[in-house]
């Protein structure tokens, strides 16, 4: 421990005297450089120095000053970049949204398109209808028009009553059919269905060959025929059942 320190103060020493041994030297110095050239050449120099010194400093001031302005100027060049950017970025978003947009407006229109086409479609098949509907009423009504036409010749000739009922049916009601009981009544309903046919809706009392009858006049239309014949059914009818009993 006494080894190092005294090693540490040797070193101290031995510093000591470089310095003073410097001091002396650089003294020296300018005394041989101040006998050589002359104070007036040293202040010339120095005063040149001085002058290097000032505008070394006035230039680096300069560029300093330039330095910072370009900083500055980079910094807004920066902060242009960004806002162009940033302005980019909506007009991309912008322009995707209208892309929708117009998308959607196409869509619509193909739509409403479409739409027009349906109502037109269901207009044309609308009219159609009326006009079947309306050919129907017109052939119905002028079924039913004969069908009254011929009610004085069928109650005449006959014994025959017919009744308009409920639903725009007729009744067909017969009478003097049954010799033991002249009034009594035998009775079918005639109606025409949506396909402008025949259709018989009752028989009172039934008979087994009602429906080949109605298949008859729906091919033949022989209306007169079709009375007759039911008619003439009731009479067989009304003569077994005599027989019977």
């Amino acid at each position: 421990m006494c080894l190092r320190v005294c090693c540490s103060a040797m070193a101290n020493i031995k510093t000591e005297d470089e310095i003073i041994l410097f001091e002396r030297e650089m003294k020296e110095f300018w005394t041989k450089l101040k006998s050589i050239y002359g104070t007036e050449q040293i202040n010339q120099t120095l005063a040149l120095r001085d002058s290097c010194k000032e505008s070394v400093k006035a230039l680096s001031e300069k560029w300093s000053k330039k330095l910072k302005e370009g900083d500055l100027m980079i910094d807004k060049i920066q902060e242009y970049s960004n806002e162009i950017l940033q302005q980019s970025q909506r007009i991309s978003e912008n322009q995707e949204h209208l892309t929708e947009i117009k998308s959607n407006l196409n869509q619509e229109e193909e739509q409403k398109e479409d739409l027009t086409d349906s109502i037109q479609e269901l207009k044309e098949e609308l009219m159609k209808k009326k006009e079947i509907i309306s050919s129907k009423n017109k052939a119905t009504k002028e079924r039913m028009e004969r069908l009254c036409k011929s009610k004085v010749l069928f109650e005449e000739r006959l014994g025959l009553e017919i009744r308009r009922i409920h639903n725009e049916q007729l009744q067909f009601i017969f009478r003097h059919i049954d010799h033991k009981d002249p009034d009594k009544p035998y009775v079918f309903t005639l109606s025409i269905n949506e396909q402008g046919d025949y259709e018989v809706t009752s028989c009172t009392p039934p008979l087994d060959c009602i429906a080949e009858l109605q298949l008859k006049v729906r091919e033949t239309n022989n209306f007169s025929a079709f009375v007759a014949n039911i008619r003439k059914a009731f009479t067989a009818l009304s003569y077994k059942q005599s027989a019977q009993n």
